[in-house]
């Protein structure tokens, strides 16, 4: 049994990096400027180091308790990322562990993130989380507030912006999920042409199991997998 779990994971990765091959090719992009991450909220390390053998050299952590636990069992050659809710109290305890906070929401936490990288020397690379559908029930800037966020960050010393993350709705449509993926787009590329100082934004972290083709093909360059390639959670 556990043989075959690993390699269906095997397998589920190549299959993803052939959808994102095909959506990409379709829209005419390059499929080498797309990244699989590998969400692992809830997966076994040995799972986890399995989709990493298969390729997929980038990790998505939700939770810094199950970091903590996992950290020291993953195949150290696969980046990590923070993807989930970040309160400002935890940021300490993962700033040496991954190499981007996509779920900067607050400017509370990015303050929080400077404060502690300034610590230990490190400049952490962040996204911007965008409730682009403006949902009551998620975190996360509208767009209307993005330019004037990324404008206030261009003075952190140990923090850089690199682009924007969101989630989609859960239950849209695919024209829904379309256009405010596209809204997306749209917003990553008002940021770049004002070219401000410290921001070098060209990274767009949207598209989830269900809908990362379509991410795909509206200009997102991370697609974030977990039940696509490890099944369903417990």
């Amino acid at each position: 049994m556990s043989e075959k779990l690993l390699t269906d994971t095997a397998a589920n990765v190549a299959e993803a990096f052939e959808k994102i091959k095909a959506a990409a090719v379709l829209v005419g992009r390059d499929p080498s400027e797309i990244r699989l991450m590998a969400v692992t909220k809830t997966v076994s390390p040995d799972k986890i180091n399995e989709a990493v053998a298969a390729g997929c050299d980038l990790l998505g952590e939700n939770r810094v308790q199950e970091l903590l636990e996992k950290y020291e069992q993953y195949d150290k050659s696969a980046e990590i990322h923070f993807i989930g809710r970040l309160q400002t109290n935890k940021v300490k305890y993962i700033v040496d562990k991954v190499s981007m906070i996509e779920s900067v929401d607050s400017l509370k936490l990015a303050e929080e993130i400077e404060k502690r990288c300034a610590k230990i020397g490190k400049i952490m690379d962040v996204l911007l989380e965008v409730n682009i559908a403006e949902e009551e029930s998620k975190g996360g800037f509208s767009a209307k507030e993005i330019l004037e966020v990324s404008e206030k960050l261009k003075d952190f010393q140990h923090l850089r912006l690199r682009g924007l993350m969101t989630i989609g709705r859960f239950g849209a449509e695919i024209e829904e999920t379309r256009h405010y993926f596209e809204k997306m787009r749209h917003l990553l590329v008002d940021i770049k042409t004002k070219n401000i100082d410290n921001i070098y934004i060209n990274i767009l972290s949207m598209g989830m199991s269900a809908d990362y083709e379509l991410a795909v093909s509206e200009g997102a360059t991370i697609v974030r997998i977990g039940r696509g390639l490890f099944g369903a959670r417990k």
